[in-house]
């Protein structure tokens, strides 16, 4: 693929509430995509049953089957996760579990940027050190520069729209996507 050639990336959120930051969040990406950039949203980790082994023997829930295909396919990921207890969502570690187990593995070689959002002040750094553990386990490429770590996320987002207004986070998160489009393009020489 050239330089100059289209890019498909794809949203792994890690909340289930409706009313999440984070989830405001990896719904405004699609219209910060720099030209020649896509982005669309992966289904639920909802649907994902808690991880077994014994669940696994009887066969891939389709939710997990579906959603590896679409990483695969794409030419990134964006994992947009809020932090609980220091740590990511039960739920977002529950789904990678789940995906690292299908073969061929999804996320290896796979360019990953992160962005948690928080009300508080560090904006989920403690959540993106731990999620980037699991990421090196499972052999993607993490993005390491510039980190999307939203701080006092409630006053940069409408609490009404549930949509991203502060302008200085909406380009910066543009510039992230276009660094995720430069690892992307790297990788693919």
């Amino acid at each position: 693929m050239t330089p100059s050639a289209n890019l498909h990336f794809v949203t792994l959120l890690g909340s289930l509430r409706s009313a999440s930051l984070n989830a405001a969040i990896a719904r405004s990406l699609p219209q910060l995509a720099p030209e020649g950039i896509s982005i669309s949203a992966l289904g639920s980790i909802a649907d994902f049953p808690h991880y077994s082994q014994d669940v696994q023997e009887k066969g891939f829930p389709p939710a997990v089957l579906n959603m590896a295909e679409q990483i695969q396919a794409a030419d990134g990921v964006v994992i947009v996760t809020p932090e609980y207890n220091y740590s990511i969502p039960g739920v977002l570690k529950n789904a990678i579990d789940w995906l690292s187990r299908v073969t061929p593995q999804p996320f290896a070689k796979k360019p990953v940027a992160i962005q948690t959002a928080s009300p508080g002040q560090i904006g989920g750094a403690r959540a993106q050190y731990h999620l980037r553990q699991s990421l090196v386990f499972l052999d993607a490429f993490v993005l390491n520069k510039p980190e999307a770590m939203i701080g006092l996320a409630t006053s940069k987002i409408d609490p009404q729209t549930l949509t991203l207004t502060d302008e200085p986070t909406r380009e910066f998160l543009t510039r992230q996507i276009s660094a995720l489009a430069d690892l992307a393009r790297t990788l693919q020489r």
